[in-house]
């Protein structure tokens, strides 16, 4: 859902987006069809998808057998980063679209990253991607010859979660084609206990709307 409304917004703002995805051996693979009927809906164009396989080091119970906690009470606020971040992967999904910019010919890269209601991951938070924003433009032929030119757009993070989803409801985003959930059914049904699960449903309970998305459980 962040994504797609990151996406809405980018194009709201009469930016060209060329939406770039990741297949990177997560258990929720089923992401990658959600992003593009989300694409499709919005009038963009179909994303690229990137191929790594991040289950060849795991650490994270997204690109391993470890379970996927849930129903972690301590999920808001928590200092605890849960064993559901997968190490440095922000850093690396932002190289890539750093490389992607670079063939484009693009200076502004967009990422939903979001660090009020989530699960206090490291590479979601403002000075990271202030930082990556330095380091952009230190190490590409694009920064040094136009310094300062590469941006990266965070528009959501200082966003909560009932936030976003006034903003991509008001932006045509159908939430019901996304899928957050970090332990999907076989059939792609969210499991509703999940960290992600748990943000997304607070969000739209907290704006007085029901999740169009499929759940295994309501």
């Amino acid at each position: 859902m962040d994504s797609a409304t990151t996406a809405a917004l980018a194009h709201a703002d009469g930016f060209d987006v060329f939406p770039l995805s990741f297949k990177y051996g997560q258990r929720h693979a089923v992401e990658l069809v959600a992003a593009q009927r989300v694409a499709a809906q919005l009038g963009l164009r179909a994303p690229a998808v990137a191929e790594l396989d991040l289950r060849a080091f795991g650490g994270s119970a997204l690109t391993s057998d470890t379970a996927v906690p849930k129903d972690r009470v301590e999920a808001a606020g928590s200092t605890e980063i849960p064993v559901t971040y997968v190490p440095a992967r922000n850093t690396i999904f932002l190289s890539f679209a750093l490389a992607y910019a670079e063939v484009l010919g693009a200076y502004d890269i967009f990422i939903g990253a979001n660090a009020l209601d989530y699960s206090g991951y490291p590479d979601c938070r403002p000075d990271y991607l202030e930082a990556f924003e330095q380091m952009a433009n230190l190490a590409t032929r694009a920064g040094r010859e136009r310094p300062g030119s590469i941006r990266i757009h965070a528009p959501l993070v200082t966003l909560t979660k009932a936030q976003v989803v006034q903003r991509g409801l008001a932006l045509g985003v159908d939430f019901g084609l996304t899928r957050s959930c970090y332990d999907p059914s076989p059939e792609g049904e969210a499991c509703g206990h999940c960290d992600a699960c748990t943000f997304r449903l607070k969000g739209f309970r907290e704006v007085g709307l029901t999740d169009p998305a499929p759940y295994a459980e309501r």
